[in-house]
């Protein structure tokens, strides 16, 4: 387990992304209060919060129990940058500075490994893998949200200034990166599984999640053509089974019920766009059922299109818009099958379960409670 030259390049990847994505959405936010739109300004904004927020009070929560864990207590500077929002950004100080330490002027052929107490490979590779996991968190509450609304704008006015365009690119980036970093630093960070090595089986895995999640924030942004009621309906009904998931699964990830508790929110939150394992058991029931269930609620959406008037929606689009959403989810099916079925770092090991499934991880590292697949 080694924190190496390339690890270094993509956490100042992440921050880069990290940036662009909130100087974006600050600028979407101005432009909607400078036209006018109040509605879709508030909107950004509320998203914005709602994610940042949720992050913050992860990160200080994981800043209490790791100084504890040390035997020491936390400095009140921390609640405070964390109260201002700058959470992630002290994560990504700290990150950068030992790990540019540790890949560019650490030697591996010195002794300092039995000097130390901790490994410094490992330390570093345990905050890199606790930003992934922030990232991934402020991913799915801001930027699906967002990425959503942006499309029914475009679609919505038939137009777009270049802000818009330049949220939509963002928020695919920033979903993308997320998702696959997050994958390769969780698997780094646990000792017993194997790495996703090569970039096949990341791009495959990357593009099976992407297409499914296309597919989806398509299929939403038609549902709230068709209803806006009905589609925040469907999508609290959604995230209600989310967390009745969590409750079941009898997640453990945090140490207070507190932040339990908003932990198995933030879950339900993010298994209305995509799956994942939330406790390290066999995956391949629930994700089969899970997107069973996908498929028919795309369907269903395109065929209540298909017979519902189209004055409400330019016909221009929604052909387009349909096939669009038919070829990614089927896309994503197949390449979810060829990871599954030939990439899977776990498949040659017969005696080991699916994804990140089976015997419970023995290691100190928070990660080994939230298994993404």
């Amino acid at each position: 387990m080694k924190y190496t030259k390339l690890n270094f390049v993509m956490s100042v990847l992440g921050i880069i992304i990290y940036i662009a994505d909130l100087i974006v959405d600050i600028w979407v936010t101005v432009r909607f209060f400078h036209e006018g739109q109040y509605v879709f300004g508030i909107l950004t904004v509320g998203f914005m919060l709602f994610g940042t927020l949720v992050v913050q009070c992860f990160s200080y929560s994981w800043f209490k129990a790791d100084l504890k864990e040390a035997g020491q207590e936390i400095q009140h500077c921390f609640l405070l940058l964390h109260c201002l929002q700058g959470g992630v950004f002290t994560r990504y100080w700290f990150a950068l500075k030992k790990g540019y330490h540790v890949a560019f002027k650490y030697s591996s052929k010195t002794d300092n490994f039995v000097e130390e107490q901790i490994d410094p490979h490992k330390e570093i590779i345990d905050r890199v893998t606790d930003l992934s996991m922030l990232r991934l968190f402020e991913t799915y509450l801001e930027g699906c949200p967002q990425l959503a609304l942006q499309l029914y704008i475009l679609l919505e006015h038939e137009q777009a200034n270049f802000s818009q365009y330049a949220a939509i690119m963002v928020s695919c980036c920033a979903i993308s990166w997320s998702t696959v970093d997050y994958q390769i630093a969780l698997r780094k960070s646990l000792p017993d599984k194997n790495l996703l090595n090569g970039p096949c089986p990341k791009l495959i895995y990357l593009f099976y999640k992407l297409f499914t999640l296309l597919s989806w924030m398509l299929s939403i942004v038609l549902l709230l053509f068709l209803n806006i009621k009905i589609a925040l309906f469907l999508l609290s009904f959604l995230w209600f089974l989310g967390i009745l998931w969590a409750f079941k699964e009898d997640t453990q990830f945090c140490a207070s019920q507190g932040m339990e508790l908003m932990y198995r929110i933030v879950v339900g939150f993010i298994l209305v766009f995509t799956f994942f394992n939330i406790k390290g058991q066999n995956t391949k029931c629930p994700m089969s059922c899970y997107y069973i269930v996908r498929v028919l609620a795309t369907l269903g959406i395109l065929i209540v299109f298909w017979f519902y008037p189209l004055s409400i929606f330019n016909s221009d689009y929604f052909i387009p818009i349909s096939i669009t959403i038919a070829l990614t989810l089927l896309l994503g099916i197949i390449f979810l099958i060829i990871y599954y079925g030939t990439l899977h770092p776990n498949r040659s090991e017969e005696t080991k379960m699916d994804e990140i499934d089976g015997k419970p991880v023995q290691s100190d590292c928070r990660m080994k409670y939230f298994l993404m697949e």
